[in-house]
């Protein structure tokens, strides 16, 4: 497979949906997915992988059960497999995750409208 350019910005503007991972890479078992954030999630955990949030644009927060980190463009956070947190965000944000791929968005918790079934690849 031949290296391909990607815009972010340009992979963000096909959708509107929030909570709704989209990949746009995959790399050895991981993959690179782009994903909007509006409101509240669900706490969660993974239980066999970690997941790294980083914001390219907006900010959001990851509460864990002892605080919260609140994250902005350009800033990074990888969530340690086993931690239960809660991604939020009071308005509009656009991330990266990175994480294996197969890993379900809303990891332990009971399926809801917010598990994102099989990912769209843009």
């Amino acid at each position: 497979m031949p290296a391909t350019k990607v815009n972010l910005a340009d992979k963000f503007a096909t959708f509107d949906e929030a909570w709704r991972p989209k990949v746009v890479a995959q790399l050895d078992d991981y993959e690179v997915k782009v994903v909007k954030l509006d409101g509240d999630f669900t706490w969660h955990k993974h239980e066999d992988v970690d997941e790294m949030f980083l914001v390219t644009s907006g900010s959001m927060s990851i509460d864990f059960r002892d605080g919260s980190v609140d994250l902005g463009p350009g800033e990074r956070i990888v969530v340690p497999r086993g931690v239960e947190h809660c991604p939020r965000a009071k308005s509009g944000c656009e991330a990266l995750l990175i994480e294996k791929a197969g890993v379900v968005n809303t990891g332990d918790a009971e399926p809801s409208a917010l598990t994102a079934g099989p990912l769209d690849v843009i």
